[in-house]
């Protein structure tokens, strides 16, 4: 199983608290569906505001497995993508696509079950000039993104996990859920446990 497989398994909030919240994107990038679930390496792709055509490329150069972190400078008047292209990134088995800024034909892309996440959605195209670079350190949603860091998104939010620590931080994160998950399983449903809890944790 790769660290990918693992950090699948993983919700956000885990990972986030692993980090103490650094390398979260904004929250305003939500997913079109809250059961859209993606973790994988990033591709990056900077884009100028209102120009796609670099996100055409880089759904062309990505390989199967990766999942495209767009930064889009946060735009919210011009789609990144409509349907169509998103539809393109899921042939070609890009497993996601993020991006700081909005998308079109929302109900076309639920309609493909592929996980987006995004700020929003607007009406208006981009342009094609060309212009733009993949594969480049980014900033997306405010935090750094280099090519190859794990990336992983649910229904809370998209966190960033760098290279260089991810695997700390798999360790961190698996810990921090089965402590969670333990927790959960003693209070659950028991007045006692519940008020014990507190108490313990009050105290201190």
């Amino acid at each position: 199983m790769t660290i990918v497989d693992q950090f699948e398994k993983v919700p956000t909030t885990c990972i986030s608290d692993t980090m103490q919240g650094l390398n979260n994107l904004d929250p305003a990038i939500k997913p079109l569906k809250d059961e859209y679930r993606v973790a994988g390496r990033a591709f990056t792709v900077k884009m100028p505001v209102g120009d796609n055509l670099v996100v055409l490329k880089a759904i062309r150069e990505a390989k199967p497995g990766d999942v495209l972190v767009i930064d889009a400078k946060g735009d919210t008047y011009r789609a990144i993508a409509g349907d169509f292209i998103v539809g393109l990134a899921q042939t070609l088995g890009i497993k996601g696509i993020i991006v700081d800024g909005v998308i079109r034909d929302i109900q076309g892309i639920k309609a493909l079950n592929y996980p987006v996440f995004c700020k929003g959605t607007a009406v208006a195209a981009s342009g094609k000039a060309g212009m733009g670079e993949i594969n480049v350190p980014i900033s997306c949603g405010g935090t750094t993104v280099h090519p190859g860091d794990i990336v992983v998104g649910d229904a809370d939010g998209v966190v960033i996990i760098p290279q260089e620590v991810e695997q700390e931080i798999l360790k961190g994160s698996l810990e921090k859920f089965d402590k969670d998950e333990k927790r959960a399983a003693k209070v659950s449903g028991k007045r006692e446990e519940v008020i014990k809890y507190l108490d313990d944790f009050l105290s201190k």
